[in-house]
């Protein structure tokens, strides 16, 4: 097993989805770019090796790292018995293809980095915010979808800071951000 930082390995970080472990016989949930991999392993370092020496590594769970080509397309299928897409995918702006490139040799995702999402059980997610602030951890996008569901936030070379909470509609808004901003910004 490949280390990408202090707690976790490559191939955890690849196949947490329950897309993947789903159809784990027809998806290859590993990069194929050796700067993903570094990019990943910038991510466990500077974000999820923190947050799990402050936690634990039992109450951590990730629900979705890297997204392979693979995954991508099976994300975007429909399933046969309820008609809903496996999941969401939004390559060109989420950074969970890391620096994957697509077959014209472009970047799924500019803004390069790697993303995850993640929660730690027992610990509302604003809880894990207000740490994650606290702390100063150098991330490029945070998503905080409400206090009982996982997050996401990337690390990536802008390191923009940008947090945003959503609708329950699912747009991106900066409305239930401001406690998290205001902080930045003083």
């Amino acid at each position: 097993m490949t280390r990408i930082g202090r707690y976790l390995s490559l191939e955890t970080f690849c196949t947490c989805t329950q897309t993947y472990r789903r159809y784990a016989s027809q998806i290859d949930p590993l990069p194929k770019h050796p700067d993903s991999v570094l990019a990943i392993a910038a991510l466990c370092t500077h974000i999820l090796d923190p947050v799990i020496a402050q936690f634990g590594q039992a109450r951590f769970q990730l629900t979705y790292g890297f997204c392979s080509a693979d995954l991508k397309r099976f994300l975007a299928k429909k399933d046969p018995i309820t008609g809903r897409k496996h999941g969401m995918a939004s390559p060109h702006l989420d950074q969970h293809m890391a620096h994957e490139v697509n077959r014209n040799g472009r970047y799924y995702c500019d803004r390069l980095g790697a993303a995850c999402d993640f929660r730690v059980v027992d610990l509302p997610s604003d809880a894990l915010v207000d740490w994650i602030m606290e702390q100063n951890l150098p991330f490029d996008s945070l998503y905080f979808y409400g206090a009982a569901r996982p997050i996401h936030i990337s690390y990536g070379p802008q390191h923009k800071r940008a947090i945003w909470a959503f609708t329950p509609q699912g747009t991106p808004t900066r409305r239930g951000t401001e406690r998290w901003r205001k902080g930045m910004e003083g």
